[in-house]
């Protein structure tokens, strides 16, 4: 299987982006951006659909779009009465213009779907670069801004009364999951991402009680998922997202059953 150059391409692209979505993801969950992160990566169809369209590379424009996009739409849901209402209303739009970007550059149905569902054998040697670059500025950040995310994350009230600079860390927050976002699609596709950003941190936090802990099994999870989603995706010759997806489901799964039975126990 290593012998071909796609499926090391592929193991070391997902290994960069299982380690900064269980990182990020453990923070999207203690802030509630579940659902912020899944119209994310509808924004990141739209502007890999736009780079297309311009001649770029998908990424550099998912790049454009999930920055720009995130921090707009993290404005727009300060007000838990609208939330709801504005994520949607924003998805919609960009799903629309994914659709418009991609009639207009003449693509194919299929190049449609590599990039909704991702594709292992696109993976080339400068992607894997790019993945690897934008994955170190990521974690680089988020090992500066960790102590303040984390009082902010899981102490949002005690972060406002100290003074903290809430604003500002939700906003650079809202960026490093916009960039997560990107990077994580070169695998999953842009529907999927939220898999990785959501699912293995939601498991790991009913398993252990401190962020570290989390941090640490969120990424051994979306790790196993990656490797193990790559490897059944090459002997059987089906798309490697349906395995990520089942496999991350299954560790959730097993995480609510564990919960149920320590409490009852």
């Amino acid at each position: 299987m290593f012998s071909l150059v796609f499926m090391r391409n592929a193991y070391l692209a997902g290994t960069f982006i299982a380690i900064i979505c269980g990182t990020i993801g453990v923070f999207v969950i203690a802030r509630n951006l579940s659902f912020l992160t899944h119209t994310l990566s509808e924004i990141g169809f739209a502007g890999a659909a736009f780079g297309i369209f311009m001649g770029w590379t998908a990424l550099s424009g998912m790049l454009i779009f999930t920055v720009i996009s995130s921090v707009i739409v993290g404005q727009m849901s300060v007000k838990q009465s609208r939330r709801e209402a504005s994520i949607s209303a924003i998805s919609a739009l960009f799903i629309g213009l994914g659709i418009l970007f991609l009639s207009l550059s003449n693509q194919t149905s299929s190049y449609a779907t590599s990039i909704l569902f991702g594709s292992v054998i696109g993976i080339a040697s400068a992607d894997v670069i790019r993945v690897a670059i934008l994955s170190a500025i990521v974690l680089l950040v988020m090992l500066g801004l960790y102590r303040p995310l984390k009082f902010d994350s899981f102490d949002a009230i005690g972060a406002r009364v100290s003074g903290l600079w809430t604003t500002g860390i939700s906003v650079v927050f809202l960026v490093l999951v916009a960039m997560s976002v990107s990077v994580a699609a070169q695998i999953v596709g842009s529907l999927l991402i939220f898999i990785l950003l959501t699912l293995p941190a939601a498991a790991a936090r009913y398993f252990v009680h401190t962020v570290s802990k989390m941090i640490f099994l969120a990424i051994s999870f979306a790790l196993i998922g990656v490797w193990l989603g790559l490897y059944l995706s090459y002997i059987t010759n089906l798309p490697v997202s349906f395995f990520i997806a089942a496999i991350e489901c299954l560790f959730y799964f097993a995480a609510l059953v564990y919960q149920r039975l320590r409490v009852g126990s």
